[in-house]
């Protein structure tokens, strides 16, 4: 069975920082990249962050415009794209918008020594699934693929980031520029330490830039999977929101 096509959507300072330090969230885009954003969940299956996002950020993880929605729900797929996420702890409030908003499966990924113990917290309001002594990416697309997702759309956190990277398991990456610098050592990063397969002997190619008002698109290929028609303008775009996607 193909694994899913693992699209990493990300946007980031001029010095490859992902946020501020402060707990508010610093917005990196703005209103007509957050559509093409929207726009890509709408063309996904599920959509995966990782357990520190849900904690940070909260985040919902919903298709935002009605119109999208009903486009999904006339092909006879759900209004909103399946949730993922990944934990070892298990810390993950079970009243968070990741579980509560939307009407559509949740999933989340766990050692398997940790699974019993996380399933007691999680299972009412997610599908707790073991994946081996340690959670790889790509056992994770490996399970998503047995359960019919054929594309993933991965928004972070840099952690998620970097092992989806330095596992060689993505497709390609949608990373916007934000015209500002954060500047604070500790705030998060778009990725962290690693061993990447793509170094100064082997070069991400490089399939588009695209302004996108006052920030940049740029979209890279990761596999020979990469599919140049298909991801941020997929589906056809409805009214702007004017609010980030989250």
């Amino acid at each position: 069975m193909s694994r899913p096509y693992v699209t990493l959507s990300c946007a980031m300072s001029l010095d490859g920082y992902l946020d501020s330090e402060a707990p508010r969230r610093l917005a990196m885009s703005n209103a007509e990249d957050f559509d093409r954003v929207d726009r890509l969940r709408a063309d996904s299956d599920a959509i995966m962050v990782g357990a520190s996002t849900v904690r940070r950020d909260n985040p919902r993880l919903l298709v935002r415009s009605e119109r999208r929605r009903m486009l999904r729900l006339h092909d006879h797929r759900p209004e909103t794209p399946v949730k993922v996420t990944v934990t070892a702890s298990g810390d993950l409030p079970a009243d968070s918008s990741f579980f509560c908003a939307g009407d559509i499966e949740k999933i989340v990924y766990c050692p398997r020594g940790e699974s019993a113990r996380i399933a007691r917290t999680l299972a009412p309001v997610a599908t707790v699934v073991a994946l081996g002594d340690e959670v790889t990416m790509a056992a994770v697309v490996d399970d998503l693929a047995e359960r019919g997702i054929h594309r993933l759309m991965v928004e972070g956190g840099g952690r998620m980031h970097t092992q989806f990277l330095v596992e060689d398991v993505a497709d390609e990456l949608q990373l916007v520029i934000a015209p500002f610098f954060v500047g604070e050592s500790q705030a998060p990063r778009f990725v962290g330490e690693g061993r990447f397969p793509w170094n100064a002997s082997r070069r991400a190619r490089l399939t588009e830039t695209r302004p996108i008002d006052d920030v940049v698109l740029l979209r890279y290929a990761l596999s020979d999977r990469f599919e140049a028609g298909a991801g941020a303008d997929a589906i056809p775009q409805g009214p702007p929101d004017g609010e980030r996607p989250v």
